[in-house]
């Protein structure tokens, strides 16, 4: 209950005396103070406006303005109003049942400037309402400027507790990336709060807010995802107490206090710092403050000068132990703000380029706040490059060394508030403390004080933080409390003198630990909560017991404390803390707290040393001594037999006789000898013992004997296959020689002549070391001296080819000792590569002409040998190279010149004889005409005065329209829509036609010359050697036309610079029909005259020459054309008609690409014509020919419809019999599905769900199909290489960690035509493993891909975006969700899951199901419906099964007609029910043997003696062809290997058998052949003709799907249910996605909900949901059949059919699928629409959630990441597109600063020996 009246607060104004020359303390009550008492308490916070010289109070409920004289100006009640902390606002009591009428507590007031002169406003933030904040009139606090009625989530500034700090600082910076801002002024708030339990839990400790500008949607006071935030990975733990917030030159300080997470847990204070232009945070720097004498709390902060040096001020309380309880103890303590920037930037520098290390080795910086991310060994100059960070850079950073002071005041009595004045040079510190007393002290130069004065303001009240001196610096304002309390219940300060004081007014908090009255105890209606202290029986919260109490280090137990008197917890847990490790969770139970003991390696080691046996045998622990084993321990046996038992057991006798101790061991070539003691001697320590096998590792002799001597490994050739053994262990006499090399590959076969490449030959007893292969290798004859750096012992040879001086061809041979020679099967071939011609031969100097060379032979050496330069410039290879052909792309010059083209193979070089290529300077267009253009038309685009230059440049083969001149018009920037291509003929006139092409959809594709032209191109003509033209492609009128440049290779000339103006397009002009009153009527035309042509806009941007007629297969002459008419004269006779469906001739107008019909003509002709003789005869003859026909045609008519009496009479009687078999059948599968349903509801379900572990479900997800995915594998190198390799991925994934080079790494891959879409997966997989552990960053950098993704379809086809994977950030999209649903699926979807797939298997085997071609008669998919009908009968078999000790019958249900390989799939399902199935026996391991009596034992199997055969066919066996009766006992056993018995034909029923499998010439069957017999003996005729006819309706079998579906819909429902609901709130990385997917159709103006739906359907459904459906194995450990898989796709489609927003129809003529869910599809679409609109609808803004969680996802399972390997799987792909990523990096002029380039070469170095620049 709130209190009737708020008590008063007293504020006062102090009238500064001058400062003392006495020493002597003078305290007083001075007379000179003006005060004013105000309600509101406590009154929190204090401002005042410079401008106006008005005062601002902040209290409880209340807001104060005065005047300097506290004179009150106006008064505004804040509070109380119905809240509770618990809900978010608006509060509606329905909604919210906790709310109460609740105090507003003031938490921040600051005064914000306004917008150039006007005026500004006062910025309030209560703790009502989640923190929300409005702006209030500085002139009348009572008049609101800004306040929210519904905030939303990123408005909640200030924290929801009284308790808990806020601070808050404004800055203006630069606004560099909005428009509309004032001058370009950004305002912004920086916020600093405490962590609180409740409310919403994600908002981070330092806040970034916008004040202004606020134009719409933004919101004032919102906490934007672009303006930063301080990322925590627990807002919990790093819950900081928040003391003052300053800005202070280019950077903004907070002051805090907090537990140190990173050393010794204890309460330390902190000063951070960021650069106020820092919108990432890259640039946050904290650094601890030492208050030497243990004071380690701030309480309060004043930023002033000392010395005529900004300094900070601090007055620090000492901590109570461990606690952040502040005591009475406080200091004033001062730091130098240079000092303080000097620390913080040394941690930075640290941090950046040391890793973290000082110079004597120590850490000295470290980062903090759980985030992943840690210290680099940048360049040296990275801080002074980037003094604020960048995103390569690491943050946020912490220095692990603080920075010292001594106290320059200290006190008995807690201090709580500081300010300074500058009174002639010297600096003065006022203190207010806890009792109410102002003290005075003077600071000297040396940074001691004297205190010359205290002044008694209000005895007994504490001063508030915020002390304030006026603009005159005469006046102080101070803040206290002043009542008259009817206890003083906190003036105890522990809970025995609180409860031993029996005051009935008081008790002891227990978790606020406090004494306090009831009402003031958070929870004081809970038990054990408030402890009245009048109560005798009260105890305070102590601990009575412990168990055990002590407890050996090597064993980990559980350890119970029992706690008197223990409060009981909501949504709190208790941690158990030993010494300094780790808090521990502790489970509560009642009175008694359990906790486990710390792990062993978590200890302190224990020391050791002589006597250890004393020690050990009389401690206290009850440790005994093994004295042959050397080894003090808590176990009451030894290894080694004899033990020395603790003297709390056994009297402590160490030695004490006589004690002969013979330990003999024999371990290789090392036998231990014998130890002895004597009395009271201790026994000698054993050596210590190093094992090793010889056969690990060593798979052939050499390997064996490269194997150092002492371990006596031998080549043992006796044994039944040869080994590496120990040489006591060989049965024969070792091996003095290993057998000759064997060389299995040799890579690459063919070289140079001249030699100079590397050929690595890879084999088995190539050697025991690199000395034996020198000299003896030889390639086809010559020699080829080994390299030592690529020599494996035993395996791989790698030398340096040499000149063979001719053409030769011949094995290698490799020689080791005096061993014959290894000869490879491989024929190595020297060739002498030739290079015939060049094309072209002529280019600009700016590069990106593409080069044709053609030769003989040049696939010669490997790709990586090969390389082409022209001149100094590389020329860069960009297709796959032939033996005659290679293609590589020019790079730019700095000159015009001749220069000469080299390829070189290795070392070796050719050129192209008499052939150079001319670098010639870029082309120039000094004019283009005309400027304008219809949408349609192709007006003609003259180019005039080209350059000669350029004349002479562009000659190309005439076969491909691809370089040279491009022009590109811009739909929306910097979408490329539109490009001109000029083409030469290789003739004497270069200038032979252009190309002038429009990419036929609006592709975000930029089109550069080695792209294909698009089919809608124009060919183009040349005028004369100086002009060319070529009509303007056809744009469609919604596209809006930004530009057009023209580009020839590298160079790109914009129209704008040519003209000075903008190419337009205009609407198409418009034709009038010929007929206007009856179009369809054919216009009338006399002969002699002309047509006339009526419209609008002829003209505009097109000339009479250009518009052409044509009239029938004839043309019409424009005559005349102006704006509205068009006059042509058509020929004197009619022309024919091109269309053959009309005889009249139609007029058409041709305006470049557009044609206008205008309707059919008619010639008019004065008389009827004659119709000639031989015409009158032609048609006598006609009608007697069409009489005749017409008898012969009735005759035939007569026949045929007696014919068809007889058949109707036939077809009756087939009908009637299929409508008796239709009605049986129907019947049969009614009563199946009755009953089915009945038993299923049983029999589905059973035990847990086998959720597959993380690793594997990613490996699947991310790498589906893959054998050995890059999860799995390990990282294959030489021990040589190794750190030297693993250090250059480690600066690669530095690399990666820049957004800027990470983008580019992936659009220089997605921009080469050799990376196909499997490789775009594979990379976007890759990077999702290597960056797993940065999650947060991961999603920025798949966000910004989208956002280009997104502006590329949308001026193309939006609704096309996200329907396949073809680009890099879909899969990474992909794998996102795959990663962020994980949970989902184990806790939501994952039951549903399995229990439809344990429902869709169940039924599959109640029926049968064809091993051969895997059709069953229980399924929902028509394809593999098993149309025949199958005898066969249900039968349960009794399966032995051994249970311990005992064998138990088990019943298993199977069918007669199962072959036996699904009977022994059938009995493991029963066995190992719920049993991961990967942890069952395979069924092709196991025999079923049927037993019958006491020794009937007989193997079945598929395939036997026994089998059937019939003609070419061979049935697999059954149960039934074997006449295993109902009931029968059967048991798996192992299979026995040398069994000859039986085959299995089939292992499983997962994969059909194909149809062409053969067994000696026969053909497989069970339950239906795959392919009729055509031998079919007579007797089984009439069978066939009945089978004929039941083929003739096979839809009579349909109901066997709708049996199916009916049995399964259950399940089918609870699954979409599952992933749809939104009665448990959607997975936040959903609700984040959809939000960011709106955000962008806001973004680019898209308002057509169909296409945002698309979006999230193309993201979520059928990325994600879809691939879970069809493949369940991705997450679940189970089989999927090719009978499960077929049902599973008929589900999977209806999910993709519900998601679609088109109307779903079905007809007669649809597929089977699609009708058997028409009826639910339409409920399941209503399940999809509104799942999306409830997540649209819900509160938006969960970005800081989101961030939390993707924190907590990289740390939890990055470790399951190979992220070394995806590294150097990512370095392939570099490794291949080198070149190509140099040049790309380089070109970008952030790349450059960054030194990109510089930084990806140093890990090729690093990881390949690359040769660089370096």
């Amino acid at each position: 209950m709130l209190a009737s009246s708020t008590p008063p607060l007293l504020l006062l104004l102090l009238l500064l005396p001058p400062p003392s020359s006495s020493a002597d303390v003078i305290v007083t009550s001075d007379t000179l103070m003006r005060w004013v008492e105000e309600h509101g308490d406590p009154l929190s916070h204090l401002v005042l406006d410079p401008e106006a010289g008005h005062l601002y109070v902040g209290g409880v409920d209340h807001l104060y303005q005065l005047t300097s004289d506290l004179e009150v100006v106006s008064h505004v009640r804040t509070g109380p109003y119905l809240d509770s902390p618990d809900c978010l606002p608006p509060i509606v009591p329905r909604d919210c049942p906790s709310a109460t009428p609740t105090h507003n507590h003031n938490k921040l007031l600051l005064v914000e400037a306004g917008p150039g002169a006007g005026p500004g406003s006062l910025i309030v933030c209560g703790s009502l309402f989640q923190g929300i904040c409005d702006k209030r009139s500085l002139s009348n606090v009572s008049q609101l400027i800004y306040q929210t009625s519904n905030p939303v989530d990123t408005q909640y500034v200030a924290a929801n507790d009284p308790r808990v700090s806020t601070v808050a600082v404004v800055i203006t910076t630069e606004n560099k990336q909005e428009v509309g801002g004032a001058g370009g002024v950004l305002r912004l708030m920086l916020v600093g709060r405490g962590y609180t339990s409740k409310g919403p839990g994600d908002i981070p400790p330092i806040t970034t807010r916008r004040l202004f500008p606020v134009p719409p949607p933004r919101r004032a006071f919102s906490q934007e995802e672009e303006l930063g935030k301080l990322v925590v990975g627990s807002y919990s733990e790093y819950n900081n107490h928040f003391v003052k917030a300053v800005a202070h030159g280019n950077h903004v300080y907070f002051l805090f206090s907090r537990r140190d997470m990173w050393h010794k847990k204890e309460y330390r204070t902190y000063a951070s710092r960021l650069c106020a232009a820092d919108r990432s945070f890259y640039s946050y720097v904290e650094v601890p403050l030492l208050c030497r004498g243990g004071y380690n709390l701030a309480q309060g902060a004043w930023l002033g000068s000392h010395g005529g040096k900004p300094a900070l001020f601090v007055v620090m309380a000492a901590g109570q132990a461990s606690t952040p309880v502040a005591t009475g103890r406080s200091a004033l303590c001062v730091y130098g703000m240079a000092e303080l920037d000097a620390m913080l930037q040394r941690a930075q520098e640290v941090c950046y380029t040391e890793g973290g290390r000082g110079s004597s080795g120590q850490e000295d910086a470290y980062i903090e706040y759980a985030v992943s991310s840690k210290c680099l060994k940048l360049p040296k100059d990275s801080l002074s490059e980037y003094p604020c960070g960048g995103e390569h850079t690491p943050n946020p950073i912490a220095s692990a060394v603080p920075l010292p002071a001594t106290p320059t005041f200290t006190s008995s009595t807690q201090l709580t508030a500081v300010t300074t004045a500058t009174e002639a040079g010297h600096t003065i510190a006022f203190l207010g403390d806890g009792e109410g007393r102002l003290h005075k002290v003077l600071v000297r130069s040396d940074w001691s004080g004297d205190l010359y004065g205290s002044v008694l303001v209000d005895k007994g009240s504490v001063v508030r933080a915020d002390l304030l001196l006026d603009d005159s610096q005469q006046h102080v304002f101070v803040l206290t409390n002043r009542r008259v309390p009817v206890s003083t219940c906190e003036r105890q300060t522990d809970c025995q003198s609180c409860l031993s004081f029996r005051d009935p007014y008081c008790g002891w908090c227990v978790l606020e630990g406090r004494c306090s009255r009831k009402h003031q105890c958070q929870r004081h209606t809970q038990p054990n909560h408030w402890l009245w202290s009048f109560e005798p029986t009260n105890q305070c919260v102590t601990v009575q017991s412990l168990r055990p109490a002590n407890q050996s280090k090597d064993e980990q137990t559980q350890v119970t404390l029992s706690v008197v008197q223990l409060p009981v917890l909501e949504a709190e847990s208790l941690s158990c803390v030993f010494g300094l490790l780790p808090p521990e969770p502790a489970v509560v139970t009642g009175s008694s707290i359990t906790c486990q003991s710390p792990a062993p390696e978590l200890l302190p080691l224990m020391l050791t040393g002589s006597g250890e046996c004393l020690a050990c045998v009389s401690s206290v622990w009850r440790c005994n001594w093994c004295p042959l084993d050397q080894l003090c321990t808590h176990n009451h046996s030894c290894v080694n037999q004899h033990i020395i038992l603790n003297q709390r057991v056994r009297q402590p006798v160490c030695l004490p006789t006589c004690l002969s101790v013979c330990l003999s061991a024999c371990l290789g070539r090392y036998v231990l000898p014998c130890l002895s003691s004597v009395n009271r001697s201790l026994l000698v320590p054993l050596p210590v013992l190093q094992l090793y096998d010889c056969s690990a590792g060593q798979s052939d002799c050499s390997q064996c004997r490269a194997v150092p001597e002492e371990y006596g490994c031998v080549w043992c050739s006796g044994s039944p296959t040869p080994s590496c053994v120990y040489n006591q262990s060989c049965t024969s006499v070792p091996a003095d020689t290993c057998p000759p090399p064997q060389i299995t590959h040799v890579l690459p076969v063919s070289g140079p002549l001249e030699g100079g490449v590397l050929v690595t030959v890879t084999g088995s007893n190539l050697g025991m070391r690199y000395q034996d292969v020198v000299g003896g290798v030889t390639v086809a004859g010559v020699q080829c001296p080994p390299q030592p750096e690529g020599y494996q012992i035993s395996t791989r040879v790698v030398c340096e080819l040499q000149s063979s001086g001719k053409q030769r061809e011949g094995p290698v041979l490799v020689t080791v000792g005096t061993t014959p020679p290894g000869k490879s099967k491989q024929i190595f071939t020297f060739q002498d590569p030739q290079l015939r011609d060049l094309v072209p031969d002529k280019g600009p100097v700016s590069g990106g002409t593409r080069l044709t060379i053609r030769g003989k032979q040049l696939l010669t050496g490997q790709k990586s040998d090969l390389s082409a330069f022209l001149g100094p410039q590389p020329c860069y290879i960009v297709e796959e190279v032939t033996d005659s052909q290679l293609v590589c792309q020019t790079g730019p010059s700095n000159q015009t010149a001749e220069v000469s083209l080299r390829v070189l193979f290795g070392k070796a070089e050719r050129t192209v004889p008499n052939v150079t290529f001319r670098y010639l300077d870029d082309p120039v267009i000094t004019d283009v005409t005309p400027a304008e253009s219809f949408y349609e038309t192709g007006s003609k685009v003259i180019l005039t005065n080209v350059s000669p230059v350029c004349l002479s440049c562009l000659s190309l083969s005439v076969y491909t329209c691809l370089s040279l001149l491009s022009a590109c018009l811009s739909v929306s920037s910097p979408v490329c829509l539109f490009y001109l291509s000029l083409l030469c003929l290789s003739s004497p006139v270069c200038l032979s036609h252009i190309c002038l092409s429009l990419h036929p959809s609006v592709a975000p594709v930029f089109l550069s010359a080695h792209l294909s032209v698009s089919q809608v191109s124009e060919r183009c003509s040349v005028l004369s050697s100086s002009q060319m033209t070529c009509p303007s492609p056809k744009v469609s009128p919604e596209v809006k036309v930004k530009g057009v440049w023209f580009q020839l290779d590298n160079v790109r000339v914009h129209y704008e610079t040519i003209k000075g103006k903008r190419f337009t397009y205009h609407p198409n002009p418009e034709f009038f029909p010929l007929n206007r009153e009856a179009p369809d009527v054919p216009y009338r035309f006399k002969p002699g005259g002309v047509i006339a042509v009526e419209g609008q806009d002829l003209t505009r941007a097109i000339s009479r020459q250009e518009v052409r007629a044509r009239l029938g297969d004839q043309e019409c002459v424009v005559k005349t054309l102006d704006s509205t008419h068009l006059y042509c004269e058509p020929p004197e006779i009619q022309p024919m008609s091109v269309d053959d469906s009309n005889e009249l001739p139609s007029l058409q107008v041709f305006m470049g690409n557009l044609r206008v019909d205008l309707g059919l003509v008619q010639y008019d002709s004065d008389s009827l014509s004659i119709v000639p003789l031989a015409a009158q005869v032609g048609l006598g003859a006609g009608a007697a020919v069409i009489i005749l026909s017409v008898l012969v045609v009735i005759l035939m008519y007569r026949r045929k419809s007696k014919q068809a009496l007889r058949d109707y009479k036939k077809v009756l009687l087939q009908l009637e019999t299929l409508e008796i078999n239709v009605g049986d059948q129907c019947r049969k599968e009614f009563t199946d599905l009755m009953t089915e349903m009945m038993d299923l509801s049983t029999d589905v379900g059973g035990p847990g769900l086998p959720l597959l572990d993380y690793k594997t479900y990613a490996e699947r997800v991310f790498f589906p199909g893959q054998q050995v995915a890059p999860l799995s594998r390990q990282l294959d190198l030489p021990e040589s290489r190794r750190q030297t390799v693993e250090q250059g991925l480690q600066q690669l994934n530095n690399l990666l960690n820049n957004r800027l080079f990470l983008t580019r790494f992936i659009h220089t891959l997605e921009a080469q035509q050799g990376f196909s879409q499997r490789d775009r997966g594979y990379v976007a997989s890759l990077l999702t493993m290597a960056l797993h552990d940065k999650l947060e960053y991961f999603t920025e950098v798949m966000k910004s891909l989208l956002q280009d993704l997104v502006q590329q379809y949308v001026a193309k086809n939006p609704k096309l975006m996200l329907r396949r994977t073809e680009t890099v950030v879909e899969k990474m999209l992909t794998n996102w969700m795959s990663i962020c649903l994980y949970s989902f699926l184990k806790e939501v979807a994952g039951e549903p899951l399995y229990m439809l797939y344990r429902a869709i298997k169940y039924q599959v085997d109640k029926g049968p199901v064809d091993t051969v071609t895997g059709k069953a008669k229980r399924t929902l998919n028509d394809s593999h419906l098993l149309r025949e009908d199958i005898d066969y009968c249900s039968m349960t078999l009794m399966v032995l099964v051994k249970n311990g000790v005992e064998v138990q019958p088990c019943p298993v249900k199977v069918l007669d007609t199962d072959t036996i390989t699904q009977v022994k799939d059938k009995i493991l399902d029963q066995v190992y029910r719920g049993a991961p199935f990967t942890q069952r026996p395979a069924a092709d391991s196991l025999d079923l043997e049927w037993r019958s009596g006491q020794a009937g034992h007989l193997t079945l199997s598929d395939d036997d003696v026994t089998a059937v055969v019939q003609g070419r066919w061979k049935r697999i066996n059954t149960l039934q062809h074997y006449k295993v009766p109902d009931g029968a006992t059967v048991a798996l056993i192992p299979r026995s290997q040398s069994s000859g018995g039986g085959s299995p034909l089939c292992v499983s029923a997962e994969t059909p058998m194909l149809e062409g499998e053969e067994d000696e010439g026969l053909r497989l069957w069970h339950l239906v052949k795959s392919s009729e017999d055509p031998e079919i003996p007579k007797h089984r005729k009439s069978s066939m003709r009945e089978r004929e006819r039941a083929k003739a309706i096979p839809e009579i079998y349909l109901t066997r799907l709708l049996s199916m579906k009916g049995t399964l819909q259950k399940f089918v429902d609870d699954v979409f249910v599952a992933i749809l609901s939104t009665k448990r709130p959607p997975p936040i990385a959903v609700r984040f996605f959809f939000d960011f997917l709106d955000d962008m159709a806001e973004k680019h103006g898209i308002d057509d909900p169909e296409t945002v739906h698309i979006w999230k359907t193309n993201s979520l459904p059928l990325r994600f949901w879809v691939n879970i459906l069809k493949n369940p194995q991705f997450v679940l450990d189970v089989q999927i059949t090719d009978s499960i898989d077929a049902v599973l796709s008929v589900i999977a489609q209806t999910f993709i059919d519900s998601c679609t927003t088109s109307e779903h129809k079905v007809g007669r003529d649809s597929p089977v699928n699609k009708l058997l869910y028409a009826r639910e599809i339409p409920r399941y679409k209503q399940l999809v629409e509104r799942y999306y609109s409830d997540i649209h609808s819900s509160a938006s803004g969960c970005y800081q959630e989101m961030n939390s969680t993707l924190t907590e996802l990289s740390g939890s399972f990055a470790s399951e990441m190979n992220s070394l390997v995806a590294l150097h799987e990512l370095y392939k792909y570099i490794n291949k597109y080198y070149d190509q990523i140099i040049m790309s990096l380089e070109e970008d002029s952030a790349g450059q600063k960054m030194q990109l380039a510089y930084r990806l070469q140093q890990v090729a170095a690093l990881v390949e020996n690359k040769v660089t620049d370096l």
